[in-house]
């Protein structure tokens, strides 16, 4: 059977062109944002999801992953204080940004679809959002990301971990695509169309992993 060649970008809605057929999963790329994304036919279900989430060893204590989460943690720390009001959004099983936070003395609470639903968490607004390695699983990325932008209060900042894709990547090879729950996978110019979406109003790439959307 023939290829699928095209489809619509689930971020910006433009034309997706086939990109690659990879551990039996198609994938396409938006010229137009340049995000990489996973054929929807190939996507887990929800109980899957959560499965594969429970998985994961996250325990808050384990000092490797404190360390893992540790760019998030240190930019908030550095440009927030204890007085204002932080969310992390999608904590997962183990919320260590929560808890080095809170060690600090922030006022931080927790909201994940999955293992802590409680929706009063989105019935308020933040000066800071913790979103680590999340952003990849949106299913409706531009949906999400205007949620998580009236969230925000005015000048809050949206702090956000994920492996950025680029060019000099080798695909096949690259392991962060091999998580059968990653759905798309976020160009720099991605993420400038996402800030003007979304009505950001600065964006700051850190690095290949960490970027800042400021409200």
């Amino acid at each position: 059977m023939a290829t699928k060649q095209v489809t619509t970008c689930i971020l910006c809605g433009s034309v997706a062109e086939f990109f690659g057929f990879t551990r039996d999963r198609r994938y396409y790329q938006c010229p137009n944002c340049c995000s990489v994304m996973m054929d929807p036919n190939h996507y887990v279900t929800p109980l899957e999801e959560k499965a594969r989430y429970e998985t994961h060893n996250n325990d808050v204590d384990d000092p490797g992953y404190q360390k893992f989460v540790s760019p998030v943690v240190d930019q908030i720390i550095h440009h927030h204080t204890s007085t204002e009001k932080g969310l992390d959004f999608g904590s997962g099983t183990g919320p260590v940004i929560t808890k080095l936070l809170r060690d600090q003395g922030f006022n931080i609470r927790t909201y994940d679809p999955f293992f802590d639903a409680d929706l009063s968490a989105l019935e308020t607004t933040y000066h800071y959002i913790a979103c680590c390695e999340v952003v990849e699983h949106f299913q409706e990325p531009a949906r999400e990301f205007k949620k998580l932008r009236n969230l925000l209060k005015q000048g809050g900042s949206l702090y956000c971990m994920t492996s950025l894709y680029s060019p000099g990547i080798d695909f096949d090879s690259w392991n962060y695509k091999d998580d059968e729950t990653h759905v798309i996978f976020y160009h720099r110019e991605a993420l400038e169309w996402i800030r003007q979406d979304a009505g950001f109003t600065r964006l700051e790439i850190h690095d290949n992993r960490l970027f800042t959307l400021e409200a």
